[in-house]
């Protein structure tokens, strides 16, 4: 009895072959909102005194980021902090002063007031100012540009490899995604100090001028992987 010989294994072309590629976008748009910083500080031996200073400088500061309206889209109080400083020499735990200190950030719609805030803050007593942070929304509709343009490109580099071939590309088996990056710009600036002097004025001083402030443009960069289905190419 002889025996069947093993059949060689086919090097032809797969009955489905596939392919896939990666499809890449960046944008470069404009930001939608603007956040800023603001610490309001205060101290004073009596511990009462320090609270009350601090919570007047608070009122003034919503007061006045309020009186913008809809130019702000959102404002929130972050931390509040009083606490005693010990004296350094002596005994026992003898309080020298009361620091307090209050966090509140603010997010801005409109960036042609936004220089005319911050000097106005700036001049307050005792108050600093960090930022701007330059952003999109999480519902930017260019997060969405971005990922169509991706996918698009994708398309487009497996249709060229398909024509390489002298075939089309058949079916899409799988889309992912592999990175939609784009946020906050971190465009940081200090404003402060201008107010200390501001309680030693006159009350009729004018007001500080705006600052200038230029938006910085955001980048956001999108990434999917496709694989589609060939239609089988003649390789003979």
């Amino acid at each position: 009895m002889t025996d069947t010989p093993a059949p060689h294994p086919s090097h032809a072309t797969p009955t489905t072959p596939r392919v896939t590629v990666r499809g890449e976008a960046h944008l470069e748009v404009d930001p939608e909102i603007a956040r800023i910083a603001v610490t309001l500080t205060a101290r004073n031996t009596d511990r009462r005194t320090t609270l009350d200073d601090l919570n007047r400088r608070n009122t003034a500061t919503l007061d006045l980021i309020k009186g913008y309206g809809d130019t702000i889209e959102k404002l929130e109080t972050g931390t509040l902090t009083i606490r005693p400083e010990l004296a350094r020499h002596g005994r026992g735990e003898r309080i020298r002063a009361y620091h307090g200190s209050i966090q509140l950030t603010a997010t801005l719609n409109d960036f042609t007031v936004l220089g005319e805030i911050v000097a106005r803050l700036a001049d307050h007593e005792l108050t600093r100012i960090d930022g701007p942070w330059w952003a999109l929304r999480p519902t930017s509709p260019h997060h969405a540009t971005a990922r169509r343009q991706a996918v698009q490109e994708a398309l487009q580099r497996a249709r060229e490899y398909a024509e390489a071939l002298d075939t089309r590309i058949d079916a899409l088996l799988e889309l992912s995604d592999t990175g939609t990056l784009g946020g906050t710009t971190f465009t940081t600036a200090t404003y402060g100090g201008a107010g200390v002097l501001r309680s030693a004025r006159a009350e009729s001083a004018p007001e500080a001028a705006p600052v200038d402030l230029e938006p910085v443009r955001q980048n956001i960069d999108a990434q999917v992987e496709a694989a589609f289905t060939l239609i089988p190419p003649n390789l003979g």
